[in-house]
C-alpha cells in the first residue's frame, strides 16, 4: 500500500493535534491525581472525592474532561457510576514524567552541592 504525500501530511497533522489535546487533558493537577487514583482499581466519584479530599463538583468537572478526551470510561452499577482509566499506557507516560522530575531533582541537588 502506498500513501500519497498529502495523506501522510494529513495523518501527521492529526497526530500532532491529538498529542496537543491529550497533553491539554493532562495539564490539570487534579486530573492527574484522579488518574493516579484509578491506576489500580475503578472508583466511584464519591470514592475519588474521599481519597483526594476535593469537593464533588470539582471531581465531576474534571472527570467530564477526562471522559471527553477518552482517558476514562464509566459504567453504571445500581446507583453507582464507576470510573476507570481507558488505556493503561497513560500510566507509563505519568511514570516517565515522574522519572524526569526525579532526574531534575538530582541535577538540582548536584548543583546545590557544587555551590
Amino acid at each position: 500500500m502506498t500513501f500519497h504525500l498529502p495523506q501522510v501530511k494529513g495523518m501527521r497533522e492529526k497526530l500532532v493535534t491529538f498529542k496537543a489535546e491529550f497533553f491539554k487533558a493532562l495539564a490539570n493537577p487534579l486530573r492527574i491525581k484522579i488518574l493516579d487514583e484509578l491506576r489500580t482499581e475503578e472508583l466511584t466519584v464519591s470514592e475519588i472525592r474521599d481519597r483526594l479530599e476535593v469537593e464533588l463538583p470539582n471531581i465531576s468537572q474534571q472527570l467530564a474532561v477526562l471522559r471527553s478526551k477518552n482517558l476514562v470510561v464509566s459504567r453504571k452499577q445500581g446507583n453507582n457510576i464507576y470510573y476507570s482509566c481507558s488505556d493503561p499506557a497513560v500510566f507509563k507516560l505519568l511514570d516517565v514524567a515522574k522519572e524526569i522530575f526525579n532526574n531534575h531533582l538530582i541535577e538540582l541537588q548536584e548543583t546545590l552541592k557544587d555551590l
